[in-house]
């Protein structure tokens, strides 16, 4: 099958992918903050720059797109059919890569969690899973995400009061 879009077009489109600021990123982010945690964002001084780093807890997280980094999942085991030896081997050099950069981080005494694209689809259990992993003291953390909104209060206008003119 070829490719229906002009280099030019498919460059704009994959120019487009980000490896920063992704939605499961910021899902993760969010209950993490949730948590009551915080913590470093994209660490240059560690190998890989982990997402999501706790230097008091001594654990990071990196959160995978799961096609980029070859997941088990649906989405991991599809292979693109235009140019697929380059991209064969683009995502094997990825998985390898992932690999060495945990493999470097446990030998200096960090803790690594891998969150997948697919698993940011359900909230609850990245919470639960991400509290275990953080070491959850509290007890609410293992309790399920809010799953009503919280009731918002709008605020009643102020009545207007005639301005006064000043003399």
């Amino acid at each position: 099958m070829a490719d229906t879009l002009t280099p030019a077009q498919r460059s704009k489109c994959m120019a487009a992918i980000r490896c920063k600021d992704t939605k499961p990123e910021k899902l993760a982010r969010s209950i993490v903050h949730g948590l009551g945690l915080r913590f470093r964002l994209h660490a240059p001084a560690l190998p890989g720059k982990p997402d999501l780093v706790f230097h008091s807890r001594r654990a990071v997280v990196f959160v995978h797109g799961c096609y980029w980094h070859q997941h088990g999942c649906k989405r991991g085991r599809s292979t693109p059919v235009v140019n697929a030896a380059f991209w064969r081997k683009k995502r094997a050099a990825n998985k390898a890569r992932d690999a060495a950069q945990r493999r470097e981080l446990r030998l200096l005494g960090w803790r690594v969690l891998v969150v997948w694209e697919c698993q940011a689809r359900d909230p609850v259990a990245l919470r639960a899973r991400l509290g275990n992993f953080l070491g959850a003291m509290n007890p609410q953390w293992a309790r399920p995400a809010r799953t009503r909104p919280r009731r918002t209060w709008k605020r009643r206008p102020l009545a207007q009061s005639p301005r006064r003119k000043r003399t």
